[in-house]
């Protein structure tokens, strides 16, 4: 069986920058044990499959991915329970992006098991310039094995409602961090869900063989 198989760097219009994601195309459906095969081998923090769908197919999730590929947006609906979120102690961006986390010392001071990520997030300039943005965040998992998250979706969906209660807004732009780096537009529905949108830039493409 052959596979068509992507690597696309989402949330950027730039190439090696933003969250590198795998994405194959499936034109029948794979056991379960291959997409896990499937995404150990690419080695991303994600790996997504799209399939046609059939009228008779069940697709009832509690999670779901939609992608345009006309426009190349991303967009997350997620649940969050409840967050616990601190209040921004960086002043300017740049000190954001000089933060230095040693991931073993978060490991070493939360071993409960309860904490799974760490937000870090301050207040941007939004005022409507070129390149400005509502707010910056990093975002680091080491409880996950992920030091540090080159643009995090869900994070975001978790920051957005902070900030627009801050901000007094529902439309807003936010810049991840990372080395990376990574720009994402959000829209908050009136029902709270959010959306999240983005460029990316498709930096492979091929055949994968099973």
């Amino acid at each position: 069986m052959q596979i068509s198989i992507f690597t696309i760097d989402t949330f950027t219009d730039q190439p090696f920058c933003g969250n590198p994601a795998a994405v194959c195309l499936l034109e029948d459906e794979l056991e379960e044990n291959w997409h896990q095969k499937i995404a150990n081998e690419m080695n991303l923090s994600i790996t997504a499959f799209l399939r046609k769908l059939n009228p008779t197919d069940d697709f009832t999730k509690s999670k779901i991915l939609s992608i345009n590929f006309k426009k190349w947006l991303f967009h997350w609906w997620l649940q969050v329970n409840h967050i616990v979120m601190p209040e921004p102690g960086f002043p300017v961006m740049s000190d954001l992006e000089k933060l230095k986390v040693n991931a073993e010392n978060l490991l070493s001071a939360e071993k409960t098991g309860r904490i799974k990520g760490v937000i870090v997030t301050l207040k941007g300039d939004g005022r409507g310039k070129q390149e400005s943005y509502d707010f910056y965040s990093r975002y680091f998992a080491p409880w996950y094995g992920v030091s540090e998250d080159p643009v995090t979706g869900f994070a975001h969906t978790v920051l957005s409602s902070y900030w627009s209660q801050q901000l007094g807004k529902k439309e807003m732009c936010a810049f991840q961090c990372s080395a990376r780096g990574g720009r994402l537009k959000i829209s908050l529905r009136q029902d709270g869900r959010v959306d999240l949108g983005g460029q990316s830039s498709i930096v492979l493409k091929g055949v994968l063989t099973i």
